[in-house]
């Protein structure tokens, strides 16, 4: 459905975007990962038409940015960062307001505002000024503009920024929900907000893509830890002999023991433990990775920012 192709975006001497490529098809829940600068908000806004890429095309079906822009945009919902509202309006006033700019149809316009306050929890706050809802209730009200014309690609950025604990529960039902409809791109630095409703992750570290992969995937990946009393010189060599070991890493180092990260199946383990007391090393710990988002996230933060890390979709 959304095909980026090299896509590069550039502020002077900056380059907030460098030659990212993916594609997105539809129906997926996808999050957007990424430290604060590591041009996530960048790729939305060109996303959505709101900037032009210096360098690269999108493409959703057979439309393309800078020759169908408009139409792409038709067909795009976004929630902003910062969700610019006018304050003085009530909820039904800018949503009002925002259906005439989205071109819905007179005949269908209450129906439309209707459902945009009922999918977002907002009956009880519809005739309220907007200056006077909580932050909580503004990014609601940023939503429900987003999915008023109920399009079929949804951008959301940071869209449980300022939710209580319940309110952020209800905002991952409503992503659940709107993903069976359209396809949604949720842009966070909270890692629990992608493994809460995501199925595919996207991490980009100073504007380059270095993840790529569904998270079943991701964190399904086999890697035993070993710890021993060698040093790589001398036990990466043991270990890489192993059969079934694809490769062996050095991951840290402490007060004499070493511990490092096998690519292999954790029905090697006895294989791995027979192997080093064979070769004479002590044996502190052995055991399966606990894989998490969090601990990929680290890796690809400490790993050099121009190596993309081999996770395809």
């Amino acid at each position: 459905m959304i095909t980026i192709s090299n896509l590069t975006r550039r502020y002077g001497e900056l380059t907030a975007v460098d030659d990212v490529s993916f594609t997105i098809a539809g129906g997926e829940v996808v999050g957007l990962l990424g430290h604060n600068g590591a041009g996530k908000t960048t790729i939305m806004k060109m996303l959505t038409g709101y900037l032009e890429p210096t360098g690269g095309s999108i493409r959703v079906d057979e439309l393309q940015f800078g020759r169908d822009t408009a139409a792409i945009q038709r067909r795009v919902g976004y929630l902003p960062e910062n969700c610019p509202v006018w304050p003085e309006m009530t909820v039904v006033e800018l949503l009002e307001f925002e259906a005439t700019l989205h071109d819905v149809p007179a005949q269908r316009r209450s129906r439309a505002i209707t459902a945009a306050i009922r999918r977002t929890e907002l009956q009880d706050r519809a005739t309220q000024p907007i200056q006077t809802l909580s932050r909580g209730y503004r990014q609601r009200v940023g939503v429900a503009q987003a999915i008023l014309h109920e399009p079929d690609i949804i951008i959301l950025d940071e869209p449980t920024n300022g939710l209580d604990p319940t309110q952020i529960q209800q905002m991952r039902g409503l992503i659940r929900e709107l993903s069976r409809s359209a396809t949604v791109i949720v842009s966070t630095h909270i890692l629990q907000e992608v493994q809460a409703v995501c199925a595919r992750v996207l991490i980009l570290r100073a504007g380059r893509k270095v993840v790529d992969s569904r998270l079943d995937e991701l964190q399904g990946e086999a890697r035993l830890h070993v710890t021993l009393d060698r040093d790589a010189a001398g036990a990466l060599p043991v270990l890489q002999s192993i059969p079934g070991v694809a490769s062996a890493a050095l991951l840290s180092a402490a007060q004499g023991r070493y511990r490092y990260a096998l690519e292999a199946p954790e029905a090697l383990a006895p294989a791995v433990s027979a192997t080093v007391q064979r070769a004479g090393f002590a044996l502190y710990g052995l055991g399966r990775e606990q894989r998490t988002l969090e601990t990929v996230f680290a890796e690809v933060n400490a790993a050099d920012p121009a190596a993309e890390v081999p996770h395809a979709a």
